[in-house]
């Protein structure tokens, strides 16, 4: 089997849905990683009992490290339970 990668031209625009369960928790956790970098933060979809809240957060990657460095920054916050 071969893996592919897909090609992503830097910089360009990326998507992070942040899964939380209170979303103004998830809106600091996100303030403070993306601090200093623009961004935007739409809420999305909330579960029926309102338990979990997601928001789509919105920015610009310069590479993949930074990509992933968010990703991974996002992902251990404890606010976060997910990211997609």
């Amino acid at each position: 089997m071969n893996e592919c990668k897909p090609q992503i031209t830097y910089p360009c625009p990326w998507v992070y849905k942040v899964i939380g369960r209170d979303r103004n928790l998830i809106e600091a956790a996100v303030a403070e990683i993306l601090s200093g970098q623009a961004y935007r933060a739409v809420p999305s979809k909330s579960s029926k009992s309102g338990t979990y809240h997601c928001l789509n957060v919105e920015t610009t990657v310069e590479n993949e490290t930074d990509r992933v460095a968010f990703y991974d920054r996002l992902r251990r916050h404890p606010a976060v339970v997910m990211v997609l």
